[in-house]
């Protein structure tokens, strides 16, 4: 009997990690709608930005560059890495860090690589190294353009003063809520667009394009990086919810294999006891 009461204790925990799993499955599809219709919504007016300030940039001089633009030798590298304030998020956050070593040590070996972390996670996976300038984790509780913008602005203040040579984002970006795609994108400098003989910007300007490309430039980097932790925002929720689901369908299944061992072994031990008392009773009539 005791080892009939083990396997009702262990019916009972696996039941009650299921209902815990279960409601966060429920509350993470809730957040993702919310954070889904973020992104969704942001996407075409950041895509129509950064094409506005391509087309324009790709008609200026070679002397009237940005600040931002400036290539410079890659000795300095900073890298973004956007992960979650929580785990229980399957492979969400270890790819993240997967992928910022990768950079450290491959992409970057002979370099002085520095990392911010965006995520509670991102920090305790690289504070040890030594390497984290920053942990930008609260921006997570109120996660709104201006609390990014000020990110941004530091980021963009450390490469104009040359801190940095290049700065790199390391993020998730939602596919769906099933689907993850582990991003690497430049920040700074700024790529630059190759020049198409061809094309033809009926615009009048006013004031000058430069100074119309200087406005935008800032904005164009706040509102990339805004994106960015959008994606990743919503892609935390779309894998928490996935994982918690697959949590919540092998728990059922433990627990059902978990009911049937201990009807098999209820069963046997019913039978031993009638045996007993058979045999018991035979043992007087004899």
């Amino acid at each position: 009997m005791a080892n009939l009461k083990e396997i009702r204790n262990r019916i009972s925990s696996v039941s009650s990690t299921m209902q815990i799993t279960s409601a966060m499955k429920m509350v993470s599809a809730a957040k993702l709608k919310k954070a889904q219709d973020a992104i969704t919504a942001m996407r075409p007016y950041s895509n129509k930005l950064t094409e506005l300030l391509q087309d324009l940039s790709a008609t200026l001089d070679a002397d009237s560059g940005s600040k931002f633009s400036v290539q410079r030798e890659v000795k300095n590298v900073l890298v973004v890495a956007i992960t979650s304030n929580r785990g229980l998020c399957g492979a969400f956050n270890s790819n993240i860090i997967k992928q910022t070593s990768q950079l450290i040590n491959e992409t970057y070996p002979n370099c002085n690589v520095s990392i911010l972390a965006v995520g509670k996670k991102a920090n305790d996976a690289f504070k040890k190294s030594g390497k984290v300038i920053a942990n930008k984790s609260e921006v997570f509780d109120e996660l709104t353009f201006d609390n990014v913008a000020e990110i941004a602005e530091m980021l963009m203040e450390k490469f104009v003063e040359g801190e940095f040579d290049k700065i790199e984002l390391v993020y998730n970006h939602f596919k769906n809520a099933a689907t993850q795609i582990i991003m690497t994108e430049q920040f700074l400098p700024i790529v630059p667009v190759e020049k198409d003989v061809n094309v033809n910007l009926d615009y009048i300007f006013e004031p000058s394009k430069v100074e119309i490309v200087e406005t935008l430039i800032p904005k164009s980097l706040k509102t990339q990086l805004y994106k960015a932790i959008r994606d990743s925002f919503a892609s935390e929720h779309g894998a928490r919810m996935t994982a918690m689901h697959k949590a919540t369908d092998n728990a059922t299944e433990l627990r059902d294999q978990l009911k049937l061992t201990y009807n098999k072994a209820r069963q046997a031990a019913i039978t031993n006891e009638i045996l007993e008392i058979v045999g018991g009773a035979e043992a007087l009539n004899n």
